[in-house]
């Protein structure tokens, strides 16, 4: 009968270090998806109900990032395209609504010479939550004024809300010059 109730202590034992080891790991994980995605990860677990689930997605999005080919710039493209964003923000003045048109198309060819693919918006934004969660909401509310201003529905200073939100993003792919990120 002693053996069996050491037996059984044991089992228990076991039973609750995995059980704490389990919590812990999660734990970690959750922290490291939280300093990786930050406002992404707070903005995905207020819209969803499943905290389980949004992580899946978000350690989906780190599997399809380490699948792609994201390089930094070299320094004649970086100056080349500061240059061009200096020019779009000339344009602003005379024509607000085609220079945001421009500053997003001028984001999404960074991007592509970058290594993202840029073919689906929503695309673009899970790739770029991964190396670029912190300014990801920039990139949201100037796609949505952008689309905004397509329909003569912005007001100029919506547009130049606008070219904020896209220069937050733009300096950073610009800056980046981790491989990898």
């Amino acid at each position: 009968m002693d053996t069996l109730i050491w037996v059984a202590v044991v089992v228990v034992v076991v039973v609750a270090v995995a059980a704490v080891g389990y919590v812990v790991l999660q734990q970690q994980r959750r922290s490291r998806l939280r300093t990786r995605f930050g406002p992404e990860y707070d903005r995905m677990v207020a819209e969803h109900d499943n905290r389980h689930d949004v992580e899946q997605e978000l350690l989906a999005r780190e599997q399809r990032h380490s699948e792609l080919d994201i390089h930094p710039l070299p320094e004649q493209a970086r100056d080349a395209y500061a240059g061009r964003w200096n020019e779009v923000q000339e344009r602003f003045v005379d024509a607000p609504g085609f220079a945001v048109t421009e500053a997003d198309q001028l984001v999404a060819s960074v991007m592509a010479e970058r290594g993202y693919p840029t073919d689906d918006f929503e695309q673009r934004l899970s790739d770029l939550s991964v190396g670029h969660a912190r300014t990801l909401d920039h990139y949201r509310t100037a796609h949505e004024i952008s689309g905004r201003a397509a329909r003569k529905a912005a007001s100029t200073e919506e547009l130049r809300q606008a070219m904020v939100h896209y220069r937050a993003l733009f300096q950073e792919l610009l800056q980046d010059t981790a491989r990898g990120r």
